[in-house]
């Protein structure tokens, strides 16, 4: 009798174990964070699974209902790093608050072939430009007239945007007593460890507070940077101070963690 050959194929991380390993990540990921969280499961259409969190005591701070944010985008990010492994079919399991994100669309590439062909096309349909009669060139007044004329809405419509990306500290907001002794004791921590901090995903009024709040405190430089939802407030200090190499984090920790 001849031997069969038997297949061997690596396994599914969207088996039947998937959602209790994210129920318990997510679980004990939510609670060192201090905000618990109600977890509903759904299989996606494109194949991933979905998780809709109901926060207990409401979401935390920069993370909105039903929208993204940088906060879950880095959870998402950790909790996939922690479910695959090496040579292990993987599975995207993507968050959202108080509802199941939508999926995000996906731009499939145009064929060459496709393209160059349809190139021909549009330029056939395309009509001829008309001719014009050849006209004498302005006086070079009136050319540097219009050279303004068209200056000048560009750096209208550029003005707002740099005001509102720059103008943090001019901005008349309420004090928050609890928010100002936090920013104060982590630019003193800067300052004193030779540190650099980042707060990232906050609001305008929020990045304002933390700018006054520091107002005063020695030995380092506090500047909003970056445009969007990619705008932070950076602490730098005067004298940074070196990582020490016990605090060094590994390349690559995916094998550390046991199945």
């Amino acid at each position: 009798m001849s031997e069969q050959p038997v297949s061997q194929q690596a396994p599914v991380a969207g088996g039947a174990d998937l959602r209790p390993r994210v129920e318990k990540l997510l679980g004990d990921i939510l609670g060192l964070m201090g905000f618990p969280a109600r977890l509903d499961m759904q299989d996606a259409a494109d194949g991933s699974l979905s998780v809709a969190l109901h926060f207990e005591a409401g979401p935390p701070p920069g993370v909105e209902q039903g929208r993204r944010s940088q906060v879950l985008d880095s959870l998402q990010f950790l909790l996939n790093k922690m479910l695959h492994r090496p040579g292990v079919d993987r599975r995207w399991v993507v968050l959202g608050c108080g509802a199941h994100p939508e999926p995000r669309q996906r731009r499939e590439p145009q064929q060459p072939q496709a393209a160059a062909e349809k190139a021909p096309a549009q330029q056939a349909a395309a009509p001829a430009p008309k001719a014009q009669a050849a006209q004498p060139p302005p006086p070079a007044k009136q050319q540097a007239q219009r050279g303004a004329d068209k200056q000048a809405p560009a750096q209208r419509g550029a003005a707002p945007k740099a005001q509102a990306d720059g103008d943090e500290r001019t901005l008349a907001v309420e004090e928050d007593a609890a928010l100002r002794e936090a920013v104060r004791k982590l630019a003193e921590k800067s300052a004193s460890l030779g540190r650099f901090y980042a707060l990232a995903a906050m609001k305008q009024d929020d990045r304002a507070r933390v700018l006054k709040a520091v107002e005063g405190v020695v030995g380092l430089k506090v500047a909003a940077e970056g445009e969007g939802r990619n705008r932070r407030v950076v602490f730098t200090p005067e004298k940074p101070a070196p990582l020490p190499k016990r605090s060094l984090l590994p390349d690559d920790d995916e094998d550390d963690f046991d199945e």
